[in-house]
């Protein structure tokens, strides 16, 4: 396992060895706005089996995931609707996720065989910077085992994980707090399913 630090000129080797890692089905650890994320590409079904293996979650519990670009977010999803649009010019890119109906290149087990997928762009931060290297969605799920808390330094997820990460992206403490605020819009109207970073009042 590699853990390298998010900082100045090596930022880029790190997303370099980044994608390298993410092509060949594997799994990297990345901080967020809130903490530390584990990454796979969202259309590997292959990573996407490993990560859930890894983090011993259910397989009805689909994956969160980040994209770097609303050009990405149309590569996966089936429509952006109007109320969803607006919501996407408000708060992205933040700690919005949002809930849209998946194509059919979506791997059902990344979204828990419901057929939609939970998406946002991430504030501006690593992750944004990994997402839109990338080119392609990326998973976004807690860097923790389903039963224990989100971990906030790169040691915890090590301590997690150990060498079954690839890569722990290294950019120190993250704030914590509450994750990101999550809205279904493909129910009228939207839902809210998760309270987070966003309050309910400004939606």
């Amino acid at each position: 396992m590699l853990i390298l630090s998010f900082q100045g000129s090596a930022s880029e080797r790190v997303i370099a060895e980044s994608l390298n890692i993410l092509k060949n089905s594997g799994v990297i650890a990345y901080p967020t706005e809130s903490f530390y994320a584990l990454g796979v590409l969202a259309t590997d079904e292959i990573a996407i089996r490993k990560l859930f293996e890894l983090k011993k979650r259910p397989a009805e519990k689909p994956l969160p995931i980040i994209v770097g670009s609303i050009e990405i977010l149309r590569s996966i999803v089936k429509s952006v609707p109007a109320q969803a649009e607006s919501l996407m010019e408000k708060y992205w890119p933040g700690p919005l996720t949002i809930i849209f109906e998946a194509k059919d290149n979506v791997p059902p087990l990344l979204t828990g065989g419901t057929g939609k997928v939970a998406a946002r762009i991430p504030g501006k931060g690593p992750a944004l910077d990994l997402a839109a290297a990338v080119r392609a969605p990326i998973t976004a799920t807690s860097a923790n085992p389903s039963t224990k808390p989100p971990a906030e330094e790169p040691i915890r997820v090590a301590d997690y994980f150990g060498d079954s990460l690839d890569l722990i992206i290294d950019a120190g403490r993250t704030p914590g707090g509450k994750p990101s605020t999550i809205v279904d819009v493909t129910v009228e109207p939207p839902g809210i399913l998760r309270k987070g970073s966003i309050s309910l009042d400004s939606i």
